[in-house]
């Protein structure tokens, strides 16, 4: 992770993927605001880096969004519809 800082605000952003970026995120009672990545398009830069599948969800799991910096770790999301998950939890 790398820190970026912009004005008063600063950020952690997972290096080689800026390509995923999709947004800022924020959590309920906390004032940081962090960097929110699309989890697939991760898998998808390291795929595109030589990794087969497995490989890459396996590093991606344990290297990318396990990597725990603080309160300021960036935050990967996996898109699903609202009816996917309804159903996921049915």
């Amino acid at each position: 992770m790398t820190l970026v800082k912009e004005a008063d605000k600063f950020f952690y952003k997972a290096d080689g993927f800026d390509e995923a970026v999709i947004g800022i995120a924020e959590r309920c009672g906390d004032l940081e605001q962090v960097i929110a990545y699309d989890a697939e398009k991760c898998i998808d830069i390291l795929m595109a880096k030589g990794m087969d599948e497995g490989d890459a969800i396996e590093f991606f799991n344990f290297n990318v969004a396990g990597a725990y910096v603080g309160p300021r770790t960036p935050v990967f999301i996996f898109k699903h519809s609202l009816e996917d998950i309804e159903s996921y939890y049915e």
